[in-house]
């Protein structure tokens, strides 16, 4: 396929390898190494593609794997991605949910130190996430009724105040309250039971309280074809769901698969939500 360097997205030529070039033809590229150079054109590719995304120029955002701490020492003043689109884009709240054929995957914190876990779960986050999802699950994927388990925090799920009385104390009444307003929210199940025994496949998604407890389990089922997509943006953003393995720059071992379905999951999410909005504008003028 034929490839094309470009200076704006707007001078895209379709069904071609469309390469806009933001950054100075000699900017030195340290391969396998994270330099303050690659942060800073990280950072700017980063805001190059989400203005033109902003200004309609590309229909959907597939970020590549970044040097968070080296964006960081940069200037970048984010987490990652998701705390910066989160940002860029103006809304109160998104969801990081992976994805892929055989589960969903979302969380309630995301980049955070795990001390700080138990006192950043409250009942309204935990609804806000719900709800997100939800709605996400209905109109990015097409799931009618879409059905969510809510896992635990504490082993054995606090056996009962044993272990812990955020189960009964935040979940249990964050999850009667996502079902008071349609939504159909069960649990809070046990993590390890839970995906050992496979139950996460008699639901739709799986709302986890913490990074590692839902992406831990996410990657060892699904790792060369999960795509990270953010919910509950305006616009539709996807990404591998690794990260830079510089280690392997230069060495032909790099699996291409997790990058290819991020890409091919932003374009179903896409034509997902035009046919969803589509129905709901046909509804309303009946």
């Amino acid at each position: 396929m034929d490839t094309y360097v470009i200076q704006s997205a707007r001078d895209a030529k379709p069904k071609k390898i469309n390469i806009v070039n933001c950054l100075p033809d000699n900017t030195y590229v340290e391969p396998g190494q994270s330099t303050p150079e690659s942060a800073k054109a990280a950072i700017t590719s980063l805001q190059r593609a989400v203005e033109d995304v902003k200004n309609g120029d590309i229909d959907v955002l597939v970020t590549a794997p970044i040097n968070k701490r080296a964006m960081v020492r940069e200037g970048f003043g984010n987490t990652g991605h998701t705390e910066y689109l989160e940002k860029e884009f103006g809304v109160e709240d998104v969801v990081m949910f992976m994805v892929s054929d055989r589960l969903r995957i979302g969380v309630v914190t995301g980049h955070i130190p795990l001390k700080d876990v138990p006192t950043s779960i409250t009942v309204e986050r935990i609804l806000g996430k719900l709800r997100l999802m939800s709605a996400s699950l209905k109109r990015d994927f097409g799931v009618v009724e879409p059905k969510i388990a809510v896992l635990g925090l504490n082993p054995h799920c606090g056996d009962g105040g044993l272990l812990g009385d955020e189960e009964e104390r935040i979940i249990l009444p964050a999850v009667k309250a996502a079902n008071s307003e349609g939504i159909l929210a069960f649990g809070p199940y046990s993590p390890d039971g839970f995906f050992g025994l496979g139950n996460y496949a008699k639901f739709d998604a799986t709302l986890a309280m913490y990074h590692d407890q839902g992406l831990a389990p996410f990657k060892a089922l699904a790792f060369e074809d999960g795509v990270n997509f953010t919910a509950g943006l305006p616009i539709v953003r996807t990404s591998p769901d690794h990260g830079t393995a510089f280690e392997m720059a230069g060495r032909d071992e790099a699996d291409p698969h997790s990058m290819m379905s991020s890409i091919y999951t932003a374009i179903d999410i896409l034509r997902n939500r035009q046919a969803y909005d589509d129905a709901q504008d046909n509804k309303m003028r009946k």
